[in-house]
């Protein structure tokens, strides 16, 4: 997913705030659901952050255009792990893995159903 930088995301120095790269990651794990006609909320389910391991590598100004790119590297019963890269010009500039669980409406981790694991799994390299 392609993402350019506008003024509101940057401070006065046209410098990216730092939370806009999960922001970024987030928009893309959506993109990902909403490209193939498809809802992040899953049987009244869907998935929450977990866990965040973020690298921020180099930054990004104002008019930029990244590429937020995603695979999956693990899918368990009831969570998934996604690796996240935000590139400018082919240059790594922020990386990120992060674990999601998948929650039902009472608050509790629930199992993914097959059919939601397939569809993750076309993210896997």
């Amino acid at each position: 997913m392609k993402v350019r930088i506008y003024y509101k995301d940057t401070d006065m120095g046209g410098i990216v705030y730092h939370s806009n790269y999960l922001d970024f990651c987030e928009m893309a794990r959506s993109e990902y659901f909403f490209s193939a006609d498809k809802s992040p909320m899953i049987n009244d389910c869907h998935f929450a952050i977990r866990k965040i391991e973020a690298d921020f590598l180099s930054p990004s100004f104002l008019g930029d255009i990244l590429e937020v790119k995603t695979v999956v590297t693990k899918i368990k019963h009831t969570s998934l792990e996604l690796y996240h890269e935000i590139v400018r010009d082919d240059t790594l500039i922020f990386k990120q893995t992060v674990t999601l669980v998948f929650l039902c409406k009472d608050g509790k981790p629930h199992r993914i159903d097959e059919a939601t694991k397939k569809f993750f799994k076309k993210l896997q390299p």
